[in-house]
């Protein structure tokens, strides 16, 4: 069934002309049309025109938006959602005082959440994401990058790609699988963490590409997780087997991670809270994608990406969760703006661009998702609010109206 969304009061394009992406200025023009219409053919965007420009007839299904706001479905570039357990505890631990270090070091952290995970059963984490997911959508999240690394051992990293490529197959969302098994150091690596990074690179990442598990790789590249020289190997072997790569870079200190992403052709580098004059640098003259995870700073009481200082030096950004049970529990991407807006310095329209055609750019999927085109996927969200500021401005209040996925109304 063809579908035709009628009664659009501010229709939020967000298009980039054929360029699929947005840098410096270019992000606050978010191509907002008035008083429009959507026609979605075969679950693609075939007209975008008022309402008496476009023919009905018995093969399309005419939904009425009421004067809602429409904007492209959110892409989520960055989450973590296959896990098992949660980490309520470490929060309250977070609430006295303890710092994120002080955590792990006790036996919390990363590695409490991969023993649930190791110790879960595919049946369980594949129902914990499908509920996930379900939220996600519910929240106007269509697109959504998922890591592993909560197995950091190659049967578990194994089990929770097959979980994501699941839900890939299985789920309305669209998914790009990612794989992280250089997520931390685990417990049986502990004194020789070398040895786990040619399990790695001798092992993990030739089956994974053999098997077409995952389009990306990721790594921690921390003090204390993966050195440089540790990710360089990792990432280039990732490279040499077909994957893209990304990087968790400049989060927690500063050493060079964001200029080894670059220097490798990063996708995106991710976090980029301690980004500095060199980090900034390299990614001005690079194609990489620069993507801020507002949740983890929030959450952490962290310092924020200088968000300003990296758009203004025309620098494409991208905006998403972070989900995950130690540092970002929460899947909304309304709230992601809200925060970008509040503590970063971004335009209400920088947000908006951030989370849809950016960051369907750092996944690689922004000729097919992220702005409302022609020719693009029909995935639109209608908001009943009255003015598309209004999304990011009444944080914490679910304002989606309509969730239509590749032109199917969905029922939430």
């Amino acid at each position: 069934m063809n579908l035709l969304i009628n009664n659009i009061k501010q229709l939020v394009t967000v298009s980039a002309n054929g360029k699929g992406i947005k840098a410096g200025s270019e992000m606050s023009d978010i191509g907002v049309v008035e008083n429009s219409s959507v026609l979605i053919v075969d679950g693609k965007i075939s007209k975008i025109a008022p309402s008496s420009k476009i023919k009905v007839d018995d093969e399309i299904f005419v939904l009425d938006a009421e004067g809602g706001i429409a904007l492209p479905g959110f892409v989520d570039s960055h989450t973590h959602l296959i896990f098992s357990g949660s980490r309520e505890n470490e929060f309250a631990m977070r609430a006295e005082g303890k710092t994120y270090q002080d955590i792990a070091s006790s036996g919390g952290g990363i590695l409490s959440t991969v023993r649930a995970t190791r110790e879960a059963s595919k049946r369980e984490l594949f129902r914990l994401g499908e509920k996930r997911l379900n939220d996600m959508l519910k929240l106007g999240t269509t697109t959504v990058e998922i890591k592993s690394g909560y197995g950091l051992s190659p049967d578990s990293e194994i089990k929770i790609l097959e979980i994501i490529n699941e839900l890939k197959r299985d789920h309305f969302s669209t998914i790009a699988p990612t794989f992280l098994g250089a997520h931390a150091i685990p417990f049986e690596f502990k004194e020789n963490p070398d040895e786990y990074v040619e399990l790695i690179c001798n092992y993990m990442l030739p089956h994974i590409s053999e098997k077409k598990m995952a389009i990306f790789c990721d790594i921690f590249c921390e003090n204390g997780y993966f050195n440089l020289k540790q990710s360089e190997r990792i990432l280039s072997k990732a490279k040499e087997v077909g994957l893209k790569i990304k990087l968790h870079a400049d989060q927690l200190s500063t050493f060079g991670a964001t200029e080894l992403g670059v220097s490798l052709g990063a996708i995106s580098v991710d976090h980029l809270e301690l980004i500095n004059e060199n980090g900034i640098n390299a990614l001005s003259n690079s194609n990489t994608i620069a993507t801020i995870l507002p949740g983890s700073s929030f959450f952490l009481n962290h310092k924020y990406a200088p968000a300003r200082t990296i758009i203004d030096s025309n620098i494409p950004v991208a905006l998403a969760t972070d989900f995950n049970p130690g540092t970002s529990m929460c899947y909304s991407m309304p709230m992601m703006m809200t925060i970008a807006c509040t503590q970063m310095k971004m335009k209400v329209e920088e947000a908006i661009t951030a989370s849809t055609l950016n960051g369907a750019a750092a996944l690689g999927l922004s000729n097919e998702v992220g702005s409302i085109e022609v020719g693009k996927n029909g995935d639109i969200i209608i908001f009943d609010v009255p003015d598309y500021k209004y999304i990011p401005y009444h944080f914490s209040k679910n304002f989606v109206k309509y969730v239509i996925k590749n032109g199917v109304l969905l029922e939430m």
